[in-house]
């Protein structure tokens, strides 16, 4: 999703799944921890008045409203977390593997040379 898009501008969008179903409205934006930028939209649904969470990333903000490129059913099995509190990075994770996305790794730390083994001449 673009990421110059003011994450107040969302809320009260509506939000359709990849076949063009409407969702419900975004209710709340949630902002990664490191970088501030949005990430994590809750979709108010119809449906009990439930919160789905969705990712920001890979959906679209087209003339006004997101899209999701998601299948509804998939939406609205999402862990449901309650909205209005911080997501953990556990939870967060839950999220990514629900919808089948790939979270990236930390990267190795790098092979350093740190001097000679204790009794040798060799590093």
């Amino acid at each position: 999703m673009q990421t110059d898009i003011d994450p107040r501008n969302l809320i009260g969008r509506k939000a359709f799944d990849r076949n063009g179903t409407k969702l419900g409205t975004i209710d709340e934006v949630y902002l990664d921890d490191a970088t501030g930028a949005p990430e994590w939209a809750a979709i108010r649904t119809g449906l009990f008045s439930r919160d789905a969470f969705v990712p920001l990333e890979p959906s679209e903000l087209i003339e006004g409203t997101l899209h999701v490129p998601f299948d509804r059913a998939l939406i609205k099995d999402a862990p449901d977390f309650g909205v209005g509190r911080h997501l953990s990075p556990e939870q967060e994770l839950q999220l990514y593997h629900h919808y089948g996305l790939d979270v990236a790794a930390p990267p190795p730390f790098p092979d350093h040379n740190f001097g000679k083994l204790a009794g040798t001449d060799e590093p």
